[in-house]
């Protein structure tokens, strides 16, 4: 559906006759009980359009390995001299095949594909990622976001002058909304589509639409318009950090983080942030873990423009560090490769596996201190 509002509205149809990959998990199912199971990703490699399937690449052998980076390497290899018109999946492991590519040929990707025009993303934010893939390109393409999951494809970008994604409420779904501060109460009131308000956050909730089951899937939307329902994706009930109780959330650290890197022309690979409890007054903070592909000059200014901005969103947070029970937040530059690195030791390196932007606790924060940079962790 994505794709056939993009080509209604843009015009550009010319990328179906060219050649498309959508990175992805491998398509070898299982199946568990007499029923087909397998990865996300995978399982939709099996329901590309007939239109586009001809076109499609990587080879099932080369999708079906397992190993990321075999796979990768032979990706690169099946694709480096093809005609692609069309890249699609999560934009870290896209940033990935884009630099393998510009490895290999010593090209930008956008010369060593000249009639790429379509860039398809999904499952984290994109604006952290897109100054760096822009730049691997070498120049401007179309992009279209989807909002997938395990349980089912919730909503896609139909046009590309509109914020937000169109709900997809007709494909055997019966979606619901709990406000975000009714989270975790007893009796959590619900509602459903026609009593959302625009410019509050939900946490959505998914039904079978016989009703046999529901629950809430852990993602934090927000309504942009009800005439069509379209939202934007703010966030994970699960990724917060409220250690001293100021419950900051996804979307308030992107929006920093994004504020900082436009002002700063910085870019970066990945990031995580966890709370450091210490029991020295005034030594507590939110601890920023990043790797930078073009670092700032000064970091302890960036990290001032990320706090500035972080205290502008949340008034806890702001009083937190007012009150000196935290002192600003402190970042750990990640050595390069260092979180491809920390993904592979846990054994989640590609396919849809993801890095939390947000944790709670210190599992993913203290796994990441053997990769900084000039070790300048707390010690």
């Amino acid at each position: 559906n994505a794709l056939l509002c993009y080509m209604a509205e843009s015009g550009n149809t010319q990328f179906a006759d060219g050649k498309l990959i959508f990175l992805s998990g491998s398509p070898q199912l299982e199946r568990v009980g007499g029923i087909p199971t397998g990865r996300l990703s995978g399982i939709v490699n099996h329901h590309v359009p007939s239109y586009l399937r001809s076109n499609q690449l990587p080879s099932f052998e080369t999708n079906c390995i397992e190993d990321w980076e075999p796979k990768l390497s032979k990706i690169v290899e099946e694709t480096l001299q093809q005609n692609m018109t069309l890249i699609s999946g999560i934009p870290p492991w896209m940033q990935m095949y884009f630099d393998a590519l510009i490895e290999k040929s010593g090209k930008k990707v956008g010369e060593l594909f000249p009639n790429f025009s379509v860039m398809v993303q999904g499952g984290v934010n994109f604006e952290p990622y897109k100054s760096k893939l822009l730049e691997s390109i070498g120049r401007p393409v179309d992009t279209i976001e989807l909002f997938p999951a395990s349980e089912g494809f919730f909503a896609f970008q139909d046009t590309l002058d509109q914020q937000g994604l169109l709900l997809n409420t007709n494909s055997g779904i019966f979606f619901e909304f709990i406000p975000l501060q009714e989270i975790g109460k007893e009796g959590a009131q619900r509602v459903s589509l026609s009593e959302v308000k625009v410019g509050q956050n939900y946490s959505l909730v998914i039904n079978s639409n016989a009703g046999l089951w529901g629950y809430e899937i852990g993602d934090v939307v927000r309504f942009v318009s009800i005439d069509p329902y379209r939202i934007i994706v703010v966030g994970r009930t699960k990724h917060f950090i409220s250690a001293f109780g100021e419950h900051v959330i996804g979307e308030e650290v992107e929006y920093s983080l994004n504020k900082a890197l436009e002002e700063f022309s910085v870019s970066i690979r990945e990031f995580t942030v966890a709370p450091y409890v210490s029991q020295d007054q005034d030594k507590s903070c939110h601890e920023w873990f990043i790797e930078f592909d073009k670092a700032p000059e000064s970091l302890a200014a960036f990290s001032s423009c990320i706090d500035l901005h972080l205290r502008k969103k949340n008034v806890y947070y702001d009083d937190l560090i007012k009150g000196n029970i935290l002192r600003p937040l402190k970042i750990n530059p990640i050595r390069k490769g260092g979180f491809v690195d920390y993904m592979r030791s846990i054994g989640k390196l590609g396919g849809q596996n993801k890095v939390p932007r947000l944790s709670n606790d210190r599992k993913i924060a203290d796994a990441l201190t053997s990769f900084i940079q000039n070790n300048t962790a707390h010690s």
